[in-house]
């Protein structure tokens, strides 16, 4: 039923702006005191795992809004296993930075509204766009995440080991979505896209 389909989409809204969701999978590196980070790699450590939590912010509101939008229960459920896959990057993400002694986004319930509303957009357009929309939206993260594996502190393993591990899963959605019959987005969407995901990830570095 319609009803129960938005109670759980608000339910996954609270969950993913209160940071109550729990990893499934264990984190792929355990936090070491051996990083041995200095103030400046913490800071810049914490600012790149800001981004990558608001990025799982957004994963989270894409994929519901994905789920409510189409009327194919086997891609609902494709998307819906998706977002769950995406909860333990934001259970780890949201971990490490309490660990870097870093905060998430003030701006995470913006950032959740705005790709709530891309997604729906998405879905309304119908499933081969809405599958096209993730395969560039995953391709565009695997390549923001190889970014921060070039920035990254070369000495903070646990970070580079989340990252990497989030790279892959990312690889696996975008051609899980391909296989399903995506349709390739025009190229101003695309840069539309990337433009949004810049503005984003830039705010989110640093607020």
């Amino acid at each position: 039923m319609l009803i129960d389909r938005l109670l759980v989409v608000a339910d996954a809204g609270l969950r993913a702006l209160t940071g109550s969701h729990r990893a499934t999978r264990p984190a792929p590196l355990a936090a070491r005191i051996g990083d041995a980070l200095n103030d400046s790699d913490k800071a810049l450590a914490g600012a790149l795992m800001r981004v990558n939590h608001v990025g799982e912010v957004c994963a989270q509101a894409l994929y519901s809004a994905q789920a409510l939008a189409t009327r194919n229960p086997s891609l609902r459920r494709q998307f819906e296993m998706a977002a769950r896959e995406e909860t333990d990057h934001l259970a780890w993400t949201r971990d490490r930075l309490a660990q870097l002694g870093a905060r998430p986004s003030l701006l995470n319930p913006i950032w959740y509204a705005g790709a709530f509303g891309l997604g729906l957009l998405a879905g309304r357009a119908g499933d081969a766009v809405s599958l096209g929309f993730v395969v560039e939206t995953e391709r565009q993260v695997e390549q923001h995440l190889e970014s921060h594996l070039d920035r990254l502190p070369s000495n903070d393993l646990t970070s580079r080991a989340l990252v990497e591990q989030m790279k892959d899963d990312e690889a696996g959605h975008a051609a899980k979505a391909e296989q399903s019959g995506s349709m390739p987005l025009p190229l101003p969407v695309r840069w539309a896209m990337r433009v949004a995901a810049r503005i984003m990830t830039t705010t989110a570095h640093y607020v």
